[in-house]
């Protein structure tokens, strides 16, 4: 099916979205619906309207043949867009109006719903911050999709046309599902900082801080990717070595102690389920539990 695509919200994950369904030929059409009187700058918008995509000032009606009506706009905005674009006229037959939030459910869409549309969510699981390149990284993510059943539908063609990989989250337990989204990605950052931080304590120079972490991380994610959780697990706890788990709590701060010790009592919980013998488990978890 040839998809036919207007995204509302030429930001960071809309125009990502729309470079990845344009470089995977997923559609034929791509317009983008914004606020400025001229669209930002970006690839996209310099191919021309045949290779790219084009822009109208919104709200605008909907063009017909419209497949998928996407609202590519900050999770507070969500209500007053959609009620915006439901002034605009009545949704093409067969169109799809999706949001990309994690956490919300459709409610926020029940005034495009109310002219016609069928209302669903397509959710990146990516970290965009970059909208120029980005558009690489959600070729082959992940996507939760939820909503009626004909915008679910859709969700999944654009989906599978990207290689990605769908998930059918329940709308109540949405918050979880984002919040899992929030470990993986926003606290991984605040972890790396932590230990940047801490290689500085250990008179790291500052330029070499970061760059000597990351190969670790993405050493760490390379194990996860080939190995799986359980044979990826390195390091002090899971071999049960509390000696080193001693040193490491007489040397940190009260915040960093407290910190390692939260972390260490999930990574423990891993590891005794890994094999980690019950002596050794029991004497780090006396560590990592004193205040």
């Amino acid at each position: 099916m040839t998809e036919n695509v207007v995204i509302v919200g030429p930001g960071r994950m809309g125009l990502a979205l729309g470079m990845a369904l344009r470089q995977e030929a997923v559609v034929d059409r791509l317009t983008y619906y914004g606020r400025a009187l001229e669209p930002p700058p970006h690839p996209l918008f310099d191919a021309g309207e045949e290779e790219g995509a084009a822009y109208r000032v919104g709200p605008h009606p909907v063009p017909s043949g419209t497949t998928a009506l996407i609202l590519a706009v900050p999770d507070a905005a969500l209500g007053d867009v959609a009620y915006d674009l439901s002034l605009a006229g009545p949704a093409p037959p067969g169109c799809a109006a999706l949001h990309l939030s994690g956490a919300l459910s459709t409610d926020a869409l029940a005034p495009l719903h109310a002219v016609g549309y069928s209302v669903g969510s397509m959710h990146p699981l990516q970290a965009v911050a970059d909208p120029w390149s980005a558009g690489d990284r959600l070729v082959g993510s992940a996507f939760a999709v939820g909503g009626e059943p004909a915008a679910v539908a859709t969700a999944r063609r654009l989906v599978d046309g990207l290689g990605g990989r769908a998930l059918v989250i329940p709308p109540m337990l949405r918050p979880v599902y984002h919040a899992a989204a929030v470990f993986a990605s926003n606290y991984l950052v605040a972890l790396i900082a932590i230990a940047v931080r801490l290689l500085l304590q250990a008179s790291v120079p500052e330029e070499d801080a970061l760059p000597a972490i990351l190969p670790l991380v993405r050493g760490t994610l390379d194990n996860l990717e080939k190995l799986g959780i359980p044979a990826a697990l390195t390091g002090p706890i899971p071999r049960g070595d509390a000696d080193t788990v001693r040193l490491h709590l007489a040397r940190l701060s009260p915040e960093d102690r407290e910190l390692y010790s939260a972390l260490g009592r999930e990574l423990l919980r891993l590891a005794h389920a890994a094999g980690l013998d019950e002596r050794r488990a029991a004497d780090i978890e006396s560590l990592l539990s004193r205040p």
